[in-house]
């Protein structure tokens, strides 16, 4: 249950970030009102209920790193922004960098 909270909250930050892009510099007030009162709100909530039973160092790892990716998706899909090679491998080292943590630390708790 607890790695589901955490996958909520990856999801709620993704959503908290695209919708930042959509508040053209904090100008437009609805997505500004639904990423602060909303999604962050959200993300920082169920990330701090993961923290109860899985430690603070993967458990962040794991979501900002997935983040990380996620966005960078809905950052060429939504947004049509294109990221370089150099760009691509370094989010590919993040991805892998949460891999090794799920599969081979002893850090992460099963």
């Amino acid at each position: 249950m607890t790695w589901l909270i955490l996958f909520v909250a990856i999801c709620a930050e993704v959503m908290a970030t695209t919708a930042m892009k959509l508040t053209d510099g904090f100008k437009k007030i609805w997505p500004w009102a639904f990423v602060m009162a909303g999604c962050f709100g959200l993300a920082l909530y169920l990330l701090s209920l993961t923290l109860d039973t899985l430690p603070v160092g993967p458990v962040y790892a794991i979501w900002s790193g997935s983040g990380v990716a996620l966005i960078t998706i809905v950052g060429q899909v939504v947004f049509k922004q294109v990221m370089d090679r150099p760009a691509l491998i370094g989010i590919v080292l993040i991805v892998a960098g949460v891999v090794v943590l799920q599969v081979f630390s002893a850090a992460v708790p099963r």
